[in-house]
């Protein structure tokens, strides 16, 4: 009976710390900030990219069709690494994402 009560204590605090704890930003900054080159119609200044006017922002902005494309793996490694960053996909501004395709021959393993 002891151990049923302790292990109900057990859950009543872990229910009371994890109500308590609030892991996420109530007023952020910016959802996003898809990169442009040209200051024009740029909102601000992130990451060394200016931001693009998130009322002008489309969704190809968050799309990069050279992913799709397989990389020469005819090399001493047998492999390749296609990688994609903010000047390909301007979606991935001040995202955090690091995104890349890695593809592999046959008798690379």
């Amino acid at each position: 009976m002891e151990k049923l009560a302790s292990f109900l204590v057990a859950v009543a605090v872990m229910a009371l710390a994890s109500y308590l704890a609030s892991a996420y930003d109530p007023s952020p900054l910016q959802d996003f900030c898809v990169a442009i080159d040209e200051p024009k119609n740029a909102g601000i200044f992130v990451n060394g990219k200016f931001c693009k006017n998130p009322n002008l922002t489309v969704a190809q902005d968050f799309f990069y069709h050279g992913l799709k494309i397989p990389g020469n793996t005819q090399n001493l490694m047998g492999s390749n690494v296609t990688p994609v960053d903010v000047d390909q996909l301007p979606g991935l501004n001040t995202l955090g994402v690091p995104v890349a395709r890695l593809d592999y021959s046959p008798s690379c393993i």
